[in-house]
C-alpha cells in the first residue's frame, strides 16, 4: 500500500464529511450543480498571507503570481492582500485588467513576449521585466511609437539555483532573464533612452522545502543584486527576490520553516549595503499563498475490480489534476493528498487506485493507496489544488471541458 501526501492544515470533518469554509463539501457540490468542482477557500486564502506576513520583515512586499491561479474571484481576494501581482502573458494581462487591478502594482515577466504584449503592457502601465537586449529594443521602440515613458526592469539569470528546488530558474544556460554580466549595460542603455528605471527580477527557482536553502538564495540574489547596482552605476528602485517557497504534496514533505526564512532575510535587510538603502524588496509567491487553500472534487462513477486490484473510478481526473496525475514535472510519481471526502477520517480498509476517467492509463489520480470503503456516487478530495489545477491542465482533452470553480 502506497502512503498518500499529507493533509494540509485548515481542513476538518463535520458530520463525517470534509468541510471547506465551515460546511461539508456534499452541500457545496450540491450548490455548483456539477462535479468535477475546484473549491477555493478565502479564509485559508487570507490565513496564509496573515502567516507570512507575520513571519517576514515588514520592509518586504508580497506579490502574487497570477499563473498559480487565475481565477477571478480569488485575484479580488489577493487585491485586499498583497502588494503586487505578476503575470507572465497578454492573456494574463486582460484578466486582472478585468478584476480591476490597478496597473501600477503588476510587472510582467516571460520570455518570448510580443510585440501587441508588449505595446498592451506599456499602454497600460505596467512593469516590463525584460528577458534580453532584443525584448528591451522592441520595447523602447514600440514606447516611442506610442509616445509613452515604459516601466522597466531587466529580469537577471542568475550564476546560483534554488537548492532543492522542483522547477530551477538559475544557473548556467537558460531561456529567463539576462545572463548578469550582461545586466549593467542594459541598465544603463535603458536608463540613457528615457526609460523609467525599475530594477531586478531574480528567480532563481521554484517549490523548495528547505528553510535554509531559500535563505541562502535570497541572500546569494541581494549580494548580486549589490554587484550588478554597483557596476550600473545607477539606483536600485526595485528588487524582486522571486519565490521558491513550496508546500507538502507528498509523503513525508514538511512545510517551509517561514519563520526563519523570515528571520534570515531580516538580518539580510538589517546590513543593507548603502546602495539598496532605499530599495523596494519583494516576494513573488504563487503556489505557496493559494495551493493548499483549493480540494479537487470529483465523484465516483464505478467501482471495478481487475486482477484483485481495486479501481474507483471518477468523473475527474488528469484533465483538470495534471499535477496530481504525477504528469506535470515529476520523475517519480507519488501520490498527492487524497481522501474519500463524505468519509472524511474513516478508517483505511482497503487499497484502491482512484483513477479518471480517460482513456489513458496516465489517469490516475491515487495509485494502491489506502482508503475508507468507497463506491459509487462517493466523493474523493484532492487537496493541494488551489494551484496549477484548472489552469494548468489540458481541459479540452478527448473533449472533458474545464471543472466548474467556487470560491467560497
Amino acid at each position: 500500500m502506497k502512503a498518500l501526501g499529507p493533509i494540509p492544515a485548515g481542513y476538518e470533518a463535520v458530520g463525517g464529511v470534509l468541510a471547506v469554509a465551515g460546511r461539508p463539501v456534499t452541500e457545496w457540490v450540491e450548490e455548483a450543480g456539477q462535479t468535477p468542482l475546484f473549491l477555493y477557500s478565502a479564509d485559508l486564502i487570507r490565513a496564509r498571507v496573515a502567516h507570512l506576513r507575520a513571519a517576514m520583515p515588514e520592509r518586504l512586499a508580497l506579490h502574487y503570481a497570477v499563473k498559480a491561479n487565475p481565477f477571478r474571484p480569488v485575484l479580488e481576494v489577493f487585491a485586499g492582500l498583497v502588494d503586487g501581482f505578476d503575470i507572465a502573458s497578454g492573456g494574463e494581462l486582460a484578466i486582472v485588467q478585468q478584476a480591476g487591478l490597478p496597473s501600477a502594482r503588476i510587472s510582467f515577466a516571460g520570455p518570448g513576449k510580443r510585440d501587441r504584449e508588449l505595446e498592451a503592457a506599456i499602454a497600460a502601465g505596467v512593469t516590463l521585466n525584460l528577458e534580453s537586449e532584443a525584448e528591451a529594443h522592441r520595447a523602447l521602440t514600440i514606447a516611442d511609437t506610442l509616445g509613452m515613458t515604459p516601466r522597466l526592469a531587466i529580469r537577471v539569470n542568475p550564476s546560483f539555483d534554488l537548492k532543492g528546488s522542483g522547477m530551477k530558474m538559475g544557473g548556467g544556460a537558460k531561456p529567463f532573464g539576462l545572463d548578469a554580466e550582461r545586466v549593467p549595460a542594459l541598465a544603463r542603455e535603458i536608463v540613457a533612452a528615457g526609460a523609467e528605471w525599475r530594477g531586478f527580477h531574480l528567480f532563481a527557482g521554484s517549490q523548495a522545502l528547505d528553510a535554509d536553502a531559500i535563505a541562502d538564495t535570497q541572500a546569494q540574489a541581494i549580494a548580486l543584486a549589490t554587484q550588478l547596482t554597483r557596476e550600473a552605476g545607477l539606483p536600485l528602485p526595485h528588487c524582486n527576490l522571486g519565490g521558491g517557497m513550496g508546500i507538502p504534496y507528498f509523503p513525508g514533505d514538511t512545510p517551509v520553516d517561514a519563520a526563519h526564512v523570515g528571520e534570515r532575510l531580516g538580518a539580510q535587510f538589517a546590513a543593507l549595503p548603502d546602495e539598496l538603502r532605499d530599495t523596494e524588496f519583494c516576494l513573488e509567491l504563487g503556489r505557496y499563498l493559494v495551493g493548499e487553500a483549493g480540494v479537487y472534487l470529483t465523484r465516483i462513477v464505478d467501482r471495478k475490480v481487475s486482477h484483485g486490484e481495486v479501481f474507483l473510478i471518477t468523473d475527474g481526473g488528469m484533465h483538470h489534476q495534471l499535477a496530481a496525475s504525477g504528469n506535470f514535472g515529476t520523475v517519480v510519481r507519488r501520490n498527492y493528498p487524497v481522501a474519500i471526502a463524505n468519509r472524511f477520517g474513516a478508517e483505511v480498509a482497503e487499497e484502491a487506485s482512484v483513477v479518471g476517467c480517460l482513456c489513458t492509463p496516465l489517469d490516475r489520480l491515487a495509485d494502491k493507496a489506502g482508503f475508507p470503503p468507497a463506491d459509487v456516487g462517493d466523493l474523493v478530495a484532492v487537496f493541494c489544488a488551489g494551484a496549477y489545477g484548472a489552469s494548468a491542465s489540458p481541459s479540452a482533452f478527448l473533449g472533458q471541458g474545464p471543472a466548474c470553480e467556487m470560491l467560497v
